[in-house]
């Protein structure tokens, strides 16, 4: 028997409870038959104000995200995807792999992370050098550094945008990232990355790649559509950029 409405696959997805982004970019982003399932990680104290605050968040994360994930796992998903992508980077390659083996090992599925989708996606556009817009206080941003170094990327900028709340990256706004957009695109880059699966940058960096002429990837497109081609599911998505409608 299969599922009546994620008869082809069913996600369960962990985000912070202080997220209000992800789950509707997932939502608009949907394809027949595949269903999210979210499961809130609480957090109790939002405040992320300077590197101290951004670790207590992070600190927050690590304690309650296994029983995030074993109750998203009473709907018997099929795989699983990070509605957060902060612990994704940290720690760099090594701290990603050891996120996704910790996930596996609670679920026994499959995982999609934020991080390891934009190391797809830049990848697939044979990138080399790129520009990164964040959230995150300083701390956060030189993980996503030492992340994409690692894997041979070469970041010529990265703007933090040092949001003082968990629930405030939601109410950053289009004209501040589109600021952040194009100083990013003044740099020798061959693409652009946004982290923060609060950071609402889904429709605008589909309509970035148009006018900046590079591959502008919003990680809660990325990550969406590692998912979907992790469970062999080809469907094209437009409105969401290039990654989803071409590849």
């Amino acid at each position: 028997m299969t599922d009546a409405l994620g008869w082809r696959r069913k996600f369960g997805v962990i985000a912070p409870s202080t997220n209000t982004i992800v789950e509707p970019d997932f939502y608009r982003m949907g394809v027949p038959g595949v269903t999210s399932h979210f499961s809130r990680i609480h957090i109790r104290d939002q405040n992320m104000d300077g590197d101290e605050g951004m670790q207590r968040l992070l600190e927050q994360i690590r304690a309650e995200i296994g029983a995030a994930c074993e109750r998203v796992l009473t709907c018997e998903p099929d795989y699983m995807v990070m509605g957060m992508s902060a612990e994704t980077f940290w720690g760099g390659v090594a701290g990603n792999k050891e996120f996704v083996r910790q996930i596996h090992d609670i679920t026994g599925l499959r995982v999609a992370t934020g991080a390891e989708a934009c190391e797809r996606a830049l990848k697939l556009y044979g990138a080399r050098r790129i520009g990164v817009v964040t959230p995150y206080q300083p701390i956060g941003d030189e993980n996503v550094v030492r992340f994409f170094g690692e894997l041979g990327f070469e970041v010529d900028r990265i703007i933090g945008l040092k949001c003082p709340t968990a629930v405030s990256i939601a109410h950053v706004t289009e004209d501040e990232l589109r600021s952040a957009l194009r100083e990013l695109a003044a740099g020798e880059v061959d693409a652009l990355v946004q982290c923060g699966t609060n950071l609402s940058m889904v429709g605008l960096a589909d309509e970035a790649e148009r006018w900046l002429g590079l591959p502008v990837i919003a990680i809660n497109a990325a990550t969406w559509w590692m998912a979907l081609r992790d469970n062999g599911i080809e469907d094209k998505v437009h409105g969401a950029g290039s990654l989803l409608r071409e590849h």
